[in-house]
């Protein structure tokens, strides 16, 4: 893709990974936060140009992501709104229970499809990321990333996006497909703390 700007809501470990390899990529990072402090802290580590931007404006980015913890996601989505109008969202959260019990989306949803629900309908909703732990997405290397969306297009500026970063966008259907994206996010937690005692680890798949 040709390089653009892409926001990140979230100044957490996963956002400041995701934010570390897309300036890497040579991109421009806006990095918005509700605590300013933060979003110029993590701005000031990024490569050249990293910019910040105002809590619930328009983000500069077309493509905006979504990085903080479940908890946290419908009061971005509330306090953006219609901000978001016309942009490419990308949700990443992991809606896990504390005790790994399960996940704590509503039946039959998933985190990107209850974003989807609470934003203007311009607005087209990714699940990605969610995958891959952030330390290891921060290492480099090329990495399988597993993408759900409705929209074609978005799907399309995303995957090229993902391409753009080093990794291997691979296509698992429409957003209903958030809830296996997001129940494997669970998977792996359980894998890390189980049968693989390590979180140095990524899921990948032997094509062919």
């Amino acid at each position: 893709m040709h390089m653009s700007t892409i926001s990140i809501i979230g100044t957490g470990a996963m956002a400041a990974a995701i934010a570390g390899r897309t300036a890497k990529a040579g991109h421009t990072v806006e990095v918005v936060s509700r605590d300013p402090a933060k979003a110029r802290a993590l701005a000031d580590k990024l490569a050249a140009g990293a910019t910040t931007g105002a809590y619930g404006s328009a983000p500069a980015g077309e493509i905006v992501i979504i990085a903080v913890p479940y908890a946290g996601v419908a009061a971005v989505v509330a306090a953006f709104g219609e901000a978001l109008d016309g942009k490419v969202v990308i949700d990443i959260a992991n809606p896990v229970a504390p005790d790994l019990s399960g996940l704590v989306t509503p039946h039959g949803s998933s985190s990107a499809q209850e974003t989807a629900k609470a934003l203007p309908p311009g607005a087209h909703v990714v699940k990605a990321f969610n995958t891959l732990f952030g330390h290891v997405l921060a290492k480099g290397g090329r990495l399988d990333a597993f993408i759900a969306a409705d929209d074609t297009a978005a799907k399309a500026r995303v995957s090229a996006f993902l391409e753009s970063l080093g990794l291997r966008p691979l296509d698992v259907g429409g957003l209903h497909m958030a809830q296996s994206l997001e129940a494997l996010g669970l998977m792996m937690i359980g894998l890390a703390k189980n049968g693989a005692g390590t979180w140095d680890f990524a899921m990948n798949v032997d094509i062919g």
